[in-house]
């Protein structure tokens, strides 16, 4: 039994920091302590870009995946090479549904269409520092005419598209070769549901 589930907060001061394509806002909580009684009033800056939507890409005929190469700024600091492999992602927009994002982030980043999707889970990308959460989908694609290069100009996009096939997929994932953790979870959800993966769709 989890303490936490009968403790309160309260949000005393919301502050926006910066807003630009992403927001920067600083919050003043109190909270309820474990051992009885209220913290002081403390702050944290959040990191508000939405919330997002990964699909993993399974062409179950020709037991492989398709994912996407890019560059990621992000990674610059500490990967040698910032050019990631990513399912194919994208951020929910106002009036969109998480499964219209898989579908049109498969055809704009992936040239493909999905055939069947279901929604893995969702989970919080680091909620130590950003309210972004990621809803992981599995799609099934058709991977025969998949282009080698996708993206789109004006959002300067340039995109490698890999098939890879399971069995590489699942070495890879035990070689490290993915350092991006939507990847890693992805990969990891997938190898321990290989088997079944005909009885999951609904």
């Amino acid at each position: 039994m989890r303490d936490s589930v009968d403790l309160s907060f309260k949000q005393n001061k919301r502050e926006t920091m910066y807003d630009g394509f992403f927001k920067l806002r600083r919050y003043t909580y109190q909270t309820e302590l474990f051992q009885g009684g209220w913290s002081e009033p403390f702050q944290r800056e959040m990191f508000e870009r939405g919330h997002a939507v990964a699909v993993l890409l399974i062409d179950l005929e020709r037991q492989q995946v398709v994912m996407v190469e890019q560059f990621r700024p992000g990674a610059v600091p500490t990967q040698e090479n910032p050019w990631l492999m990513e399912p194919v992602a994208g951020i929910i927009e106002p009036g969109e549904s998480p499964v219209d994002v898989a579908m049109r982030e498969a055809e704009e980043e992936a040239g493909c269409k999905i055939l069947r999707i279901r929604k893995v889970f969702e989970y919080l990308v680091s909620p130590g520092g950003t309210t972004e959460t990621i809803e992981l989908y599995v799609g099934e694609v058709d991977s025969r005419d998949i282009p080698e290069f996708a993206g789109l100009d004006h959002e300067h996009e340039d995109i490698k598209i890999h098939k890879i096939p399971i069995e590489t997929l699942f070495e890879m994932l035990e070689n490290d070769a993915f350092s991006n953790g939507v990847s890693i979870i992805a990969i990891q959800w997938l190898k321990l549901n290989w088997a079944k993966m005909a009885e999951i769709w609904p």
